[in-house]
């Protein structure tokens, strides 16, 4: 029996346009109806991320920055992760000598130098609460605690990327690609699986009870953790590859499918 279920957000409940299609809205909502908690597990920040969970109805804490912020709608911030000034400060030096596109998360907010995409790259993968130009030195002096490091690149140069970030990092940090343009440094030990285990334990489930449902490789954790771990048809290989089923895209609405199959039918696995 299912009684905790987390679901990543883009590529999962939603397609590139943003939409939380009525066939998953409807499985979401029966779903909870049922008594099963949903949650969101996501890269996003926590306030680009509250919109989502409002349209889904969703009340339990989510699992925002990969995990490392942990904060239901309307309560505190359960658990929050941070980078060290040094490990931020090492992860913008690094970004600047190699050219690349940073993105400083920190405060509950976002920050970069300058726009490189177009405005609404940006308000629909990252969130709209940008701060532009702010010194980086500026944004680590608050000393609130750095949530994160993002770098944007075009796909085919993320591998390239990781070769140099995880060598740098290792035994400090965790290096995680969340997107085809985006790969991160967040704090050791911070993953979907870990936030998704904390989350469960939170709430007295055990493993065996518990859903988690993904694309990207920063899902894998989650996916492993659960008791049962699904990939979406459109995950990637490596995703897919280590998952107990396989849904189908998102585009066939996939999330629901795994609903009314799973946990919707009453016969569950």
């Amino acid at each position: 029996m299912i009684r905790l279920a987390a679901f990543d957000l883009d590529g999962t409940l939603m397609g590139t346009d943003q939409k939380i299609r009525p066939r998953v809205l409807e499985a979401v909502a029966r779903t909870q109806a049922r008594g099963v908690i949903v949650t969101l597990a996501t890269g996003r920040m926590f306030n680009a991320t509250v919109r989502f969970a409002r349209e889904l109805k969703i009340t339990a804490p989510l699992l925002c920055y990969q995990g490392g912020w942990i904060q239901a709608l309307d309560g505190p911030v359960l658990r929050r992760d941070t980078l060290s000034t040094t490990l931020a400060r090492a992860a913008i030096e690094l970004g600047e000598a190699e050219g690349w596109h940073i993105l400083l998360y920190a405060k509950g907010k976002l920050f970069l130098k300058e726009y490189l995409y177009p405005i609404a790259f940006y308000d629909a993968l990252l969130g709209s609460d940008v701060t532009v130009g702010e010194p980086w030195e500026a944004i680590l002096a608050t000393r609130d605690g750095v949530d994160k490091v993002l770098y944007v690149a075009e796909p085919e140069h993320i591998p390239a990327m990781a070769e140099v970030l995880q060598p740098r990092f290792a035994g400090m940090a965790e290096i995680v690609r969340s997107h085809a343009m985006f790969i991160e440094v967040v704090p050791l030990g911070v993953s979907k699986g870990s936030a998704l285990a904390w989350l469960a334990q939170y709430f007295g489930i055990p493993r065996e009870q518990v859903l988690a449902a993904g694309d990207q490789e920063n899902d894998i954790t989650m996916i492993e953790w659960a008791g049962f771990g699904v990939a979406m048809g459109n995950a990637a290989p490596a995703v897919q590859k280590i998952a107990d089923w396989i849904a189908p895209p998102v585009t066939e609405d996939g999330a629901a499918v795994l609903l009314e199959r799973f946990v919707l039918d009453g016969s569950q696995f």
